[in-house]
This record gives C-alpha cells, sequence and structure tokens, in this order.
C-alpha cells in the first residue's frame, strides 16, 4: 500500500517538474535560427528541445540499423554474431534433448533408438567428445560391436577421450575371451588413470589369470597407495600372489628363492591355510622343523585345516603311530572342539589302533555332522572292534550319500574346487577361494579327500553282489597321513 502511493507520488512529482520546465521554456524568449537553401526556420525554447530530442531518436535508430546490417553481413559469411548465436542456441537446445532422449533409450534398452538420437545430436551439436560415447554404448546394446569398435577408436584419437577410448576397447575384448589384448590395454590405461578402481581390479585379475606374479603385487601395491583397498585385505592378497610366485614348493627340488617366497607369503598372512602348508615345508627343506610346527600350529589355530594336518606329519615322517599322537595332541590343544580337530585325531588313533579313544574322541560328530568323512572314520573303527560285515557296510553306505563336508569354494560363483588356487578356474575371480560346507553338498567319491582308506572284507559264504563291490571300491579315499608313513608305521 504505501508502495503504490509512494509510485504515485513520484510520478505526480515528474510531471509536475516536466509542466514546470515546458512552462519556463514557453516564457523564455529567443530560441534557434535555421537557414536552409535560403530558408530561414526559427524555432522556439520548447521547439528546440524537442527537436533536439528527435534528433538524438533518429541517430539511435540508424545506429542500430547500421549494427543490423553488419550483423547480418557477418552471420551471411559465417562470423559469430548474435543472430548466429541465436540460432546455436536453438541447435544446442535440439542437440542436448537428443542426447538426453538417447541416455534415456541406453536406460530403457532400445539400441536402435538411441542410436538414432546420437546420429540427431551429433548433427546439432557438433561434439563428438560426447555424442561419440552416446553412439558406442547404442551400439554395443543393439549388437553391432564393429560399430561400436570404430567409435572406440576416434576417442582414442583425442587425448581428451583416449582413456575412455582404451577402456571401450578392453572391455570388448574382455567379452570376445582376448584377456591377452586386454592386459595390454588395461597396462595403458591404467598409466592414464592410475586411481581408477575398476580399471584396477581388471588389471589384477588379468594378471593373476596370466600368472604374472610380480605385475600383480605392483597393481595391488597401487591400490592400497589409491585407496581403493583395506590394507588387511591387502595384506592377504599380497600374501596369496606371494605364494602363487612360489609355485609348488616340496621338500626335495625346491629352489632357495622359491623357499624364502613361502615364508614371506606365511609372514604376510599367517592364517592363510595354503602359506601356512607351503612354508611349512620350505622350513623342512631347510631343516628347520621347529620353526614348521610353529607355522602350522599358528594357522590352525586360525582355521584347522586338513593340509595343515598333511603338512604337521611331514615334519616327522618316521615317528611311530604313538609318537604322531602324541606330538599331534599339542595341536589338537588349539582348537580341541573343532570337528577338523575330531577327524584328525580320530584317523590317528584308528592308525595306532587305538579304536575305543578313536571313538571317544569322534565324539557324536557322526550325528551332528554326518559327512562322508566321519561316516567312513566310524566304519573304521566298527571294523576295528570286530563288528560284523552288515555294520561296517552301513557306515560305508551311509558314507557313499552322505555329503563331502568342507571344500574349497568361490566365494563369486560358488564353484567347488579340488584344490586352492589363486583364481577360480570356472569365473577367473581372485582371491575368491574358501574352505567351508556348500550349500548344495556334493556326494562322496572316489576322488573325496583326506579320509583313512578302508578295505572291506566280506565272509566266504557271503560274496558281495557287483554293486556291493563296486561301493565297496568307492569308499577307498586319500587319508589326511600319507600311505608311505602308514605302511612305515605297520611295519614297525
Amino acid at each position: 500500500m504505501l508502495w503504490s502511493l509512494l509510485k504515485i507520488l513520484v510520478f505526480v512529482a515528474l510531471i509536475a517538474l516536466m509542466a514546470f520546465g515546458g512552462g519556463i521554456l514557453m516564457e523564455t524568449a529567443g530560441g534557434v535560427q535555421i537557414t536552409v537553401a535560403g530558408t530561414e526556420y526559427t524555432f522556439g525554447a520548447l521547439q528546440s528541445v524537442i527537436a533536439l530530442m528527435v534528433l538524438v531518436g533518429l541517430v539511435w535508430v540508424f545506429l542500430k540499423l547500421m549494427s543490423l546490417l553488419v550483423a547480418t553481413l557477418k552471420f551471411l559469411n559465417g562470423d559469430d554474431t548474435a543472430l548466429s548465436r541465436y540460432f546455436d542456441k536453438g541447435r544446442e537446445r535440439k542437440g542436448y534433448q537428443a542426447l538426453a532422449d538417447g541416455l534415456m533409450a541406453i536406460a530403457s534398452g532400445e539400441g536402435r533408438l538411441a542410436m538414432a538420437k546420437a546420429a540427431r545430436a551429433e548433427k546439432f551439436l557438433q561434439k563428438p567428445e560426447l555424442t561419440d560415447l552416446l553412439t558406442a554404448q547404442a551400439a554395443e546394446l543393439s549388437g553391432d560391436t564393429k560399430k561400436a569398435a570404430e567409435v572406440y577408436k576416434r576417442l582414442i584419437s583425442n587425448q581428451a577421450t583416449r582413456f575412455v577410448g582404451v577402456r571401450g576397447i578392453m572391455k570388448q575384448k574382455l567379452s570376445e575371451g582376448d584377456t591377452e589384448t586386454a592386459l595390454k590395454l588395461a597396462e595403458k590405461a591404467i598409466a592414464m588413470r592410475p586411481k581408477h578402481e575398476e580399471v584396477q581390479d581388471t588389471l589384477l585379475r588379468l594378471q593373476a589369470q596370466a600368472q604374472d606374479w610380480a605385475g600383480a603385487r605392483s597393481t595391488l601395491a597401487t591400490k592400497l597407495k589409491t585407496g581403493t583397498l583395506p590394507r588387511d585385505v591387502f595384506k592377504r592378497r599380497d600374501a596369496v600372489l606371494a605364494l602363487s610366485a612360489a609355485g609348488a614348493i616340496v621338500a626335495e627340488g625346491a629352489t632357495l628363492q622359491q623357499q624364502e617366497q613361502a615364508i614371506a607369503a606365511n609372514r604376510l598372512s599367517p592364517d592363510l591355510v595354503p602359506a601356512a602348508a607351503m612354508a611349512s615345508r620350505a622350513h623342512i627343506a631347510k631343516g628347520k622343523k621347529r620353526n614348521a610346527a610353529q607355522v602350522l600350529k599358528k594357522a590352525w589355530g586360525a582355521q584347522p585345516h586338513p593340509d595343515l594336518a598333511h603338512a604337521f606329519a611331514e615334519i616327522e615322517p618316521e615317528e611311530t603311530a604313538q609318537q604322531r599322537v602324541s606330538r599331534f595332541a599339542q595341536l589338537a590343544k588349539l582348537q580341541p572342539q573343532h570337528d577338523e580337530t575330531k577327524l584328525v585325531m580320530a584317523e590317528l588313533h584308528i592308525v595306532a589302533e587305538d579304536f575305543p579313544e578313536a571313538r571317544r574322541v569322534l565324539g557324536d560328530l557322526f550325528e551332528r555332522a554326518p559327512d562322508a568323512r566321519a561316516l567312513t572314520l566310524m566304519a573304521a573303527i566298527e571294523r576295528g572292534e570286530g563288528a560284523s560285515d552288515a555294520v561296517v557296510q552301513g557306515w560305508l553306505a551311509r558314507a557313499l550319500n552322505a555329503p563331502r563336508g568342507p571344500q574349497w569354494i568361490c566365494d563369486s560363483c560358488h564353484h567347488i574346487h579340488a584344490h586352492w588356487a589363486p583364481v577360480c578356474e570356472h569365473c577367473s575371480s581372485f582371491d575368491t577361494m574358501t574352505w567351508t560346507t556348500p550349500d548344495t553338498p556334493e556326494i562322496a567319491s572316489a576322488t573325496g579327500v583326506h579320509m583313512l582308506p578302508l578295505i572291506v572284507g566280506v565272509q566266504a559264504e557271503q560274496p558281495l553282489t557287483d554293486e556291493g563291490a563296486e561301493e565297496a571300491e568307492l569308499v577307498v579315499i586319500k587319508p589326511v597321513i600319507p600311505d608311505a608313513v602308514i605302511s612305515d608305521q605297520k611295519a614297525k
């Protein structure tokens, strides 16, 4: 209300001033006299002021018309003018709209529509660094890999979009299965963008597949340096790579470098089962049995595993069955309630022919976790205590239809592996092996791991049928303790 009143007062004041000024000019004597071609023109004071204002207006209009004429000539000549900018804005508006429509088409899975929108966007925008990427993605979506490759190559030629082009071709090569070329492209991409996490992971996986352990460790260090990998995960994966670089370590034939690599891998991740087993064998090869035992005990305390028990048995290959039971008791104290501890100690007591103690150690494991190994051990205990063939064969029949228990399983694709490996043989994932029981257990077979071999005898008057003989053959399974050691112990 006050603002409206104020505007009215200002308007009235201006009108009053103009009227007052006009009155003064009308009362003023004299004026302006102009002679043109012998004709004399006389203007009063008020008329002179009005004429001056009209003249200024005409000059302003003339200058504007001249500016418009010059701008038109420049526009026709191709120069940047206000008129060209006006039309450019229209083209940009249409181009960005086409670009947005193309992105929406890609998101909705319409490859051909996205290609059309990309072409329209290129027509209006003339910015290949924007439209080429859309074209490449649309071509891949519609299955035109050749077109996508051509666009990615154009992106490589531009310094600003070179990384995008290299990454695009790298992904194409990966989808084609050309891992060798993809590895080279990943190395180029990581050189351009060292902090790009996806390229880091791809390069690490490809280097692991190619068994380039030194390069993989370098890439892993880059991931730690750039903050894309936690330090605890880095230590474990670095241990996996060091272990892979060491190769298969055996008591004889392992080079000093391999032994040191195995020991270094164990230091990086003491709870990594394969590293502990290989490091212990490296210590055994050097004659350092105490160090080997310490390595295995530390790993057993973190996660009991049949491979650790096998390596622990190799420390003293010439000991008797009773001596082995006594020595393994030190290992059993670390995880006395663990299923693997019970299974290993039960096997050792069976070898020592102490069947009641084997039954006591095994406890209710065959009821609580009835896998093939536990049930086979129960068959051995029954055989050792003099049970009938029917009882023994009953346990063996259950073992044949029981799950195999914990195995090396890939966390990524859930593929089951017979042995640990740094890279999954099924999905090529790196460091995804976990010793666990599969969700869908496999039935035990002749390829079962680390079980006591059983030879099922039958009475002459009750011969096995063909089916029974086949079942008896299937339960001969590899023990934790090497066969040669068992033979030596029985001879003693």
